[in-house]
């Protein structure tokens, strides 16, 4: 089988906080921006892997959702317990240097873990996790 990632989703909170953390400060590439009844979907993703995406979506659209699961939904992004995501880059220290000079909320500085990686942990502006780990 000849199976890929194609595209991991992501909520987000408010599109323009999404844009300037995954566009200005990781430096992705906009590639879809779609609007629907006051709500948008934006595809981002690094430049040299068109084949691979993030879909920051709007939270809890799913028709088949409850209001209490929207509540916990809402709740659980408040906290950065909702959604997270493990990237990788060859330069750990320079994309932290990065993520900081822009404001991106630290969990973790860059960090040699006892499992065997170096990696280091912020929260995008709705509050998923992201870690990024470094390539050896």
């Amino acid at each position: 089988m000849d199976i890929t990632i194609h595209a991991s989703f992501l909520p987000h909170d408010d599109p323009e906080a999404a844009l300037a953390f995954y566009r200005d400060i990781l430096g992705f590439e906009l590639r879809l921006d779609v609007g629907y009844e006051g709500m948008r979907w934006l595809t981002v993703g690094p430049a040299d892997q068109p084949g691979t995406s993030i879909v920051l979506h709007p939270p809890a659209v799913d028709p088949g959702i409850t209001d209490d699961e929207r509540q916990t939904i809402t709740e659980m992004m408040a906290k950065g317990t909702y959604g997270s995501i493990l990237l990788a880059t060859k330069d750990l220290d320079t994309t932290f240097e990065k993520l900081d000079a822009g404001g991106a909320d630290i969990v973790q500085e860059p960090t040699e873990q006892p499992y065997g990686v170096r990696d280091c942990a912020v929260r995008d502006p709705a509050g998923n996790m992201v870690r990024i780990q470094e390539v050896r």
